[in-house]
């Protein structure tokens, strides 16, 4: 990148800084019932999880993931699916009708 495209900050303003302590409250999303549609969504959560999002689970929820299943990416997004707590919606389907 030429020193251009880097946006530049004024030193003299000092805006806050998000922390990360802050909490992201997510809305829930609607239960999964079809087991197909769980290994989906469940995938491309972890897919997320693996390029760097931060995970949405509680420290202090009720089940805990032992120490080593946490920290596969997807046992994290399968126990977040679990809990309701990725949002995900169908695409809209196309009828296609052959008419020879």
């Amino acid at each position: 990148m030429s020193e251009a495209e880097i946006p530049q900050v004024d030193p003299g303003v000092d805006a806050p800084a998000p922390t990360e302590e802050e909490q992201i409250i997510h809305p829930k999303a609607a239960p999964i019932e079809s087991r197909f549609l769980y290994v989906d969504v469940a995938a491309l959560r972890a897919k997320q999880l693996r390029r760097g999002a931060r995970h949405r689970l509680d420290q202090a929820e009720e089940h805990p993931l032992p120490l080593l299943k946490a920290v596969k990416a997807e046992r994290v997004a399968m126990e977040e699916v679990k809990q309701n707590l990725v949002q995900w919606d169908l695409p809209d389907f196309k009828v296609v009708v052959d008419l020879r």
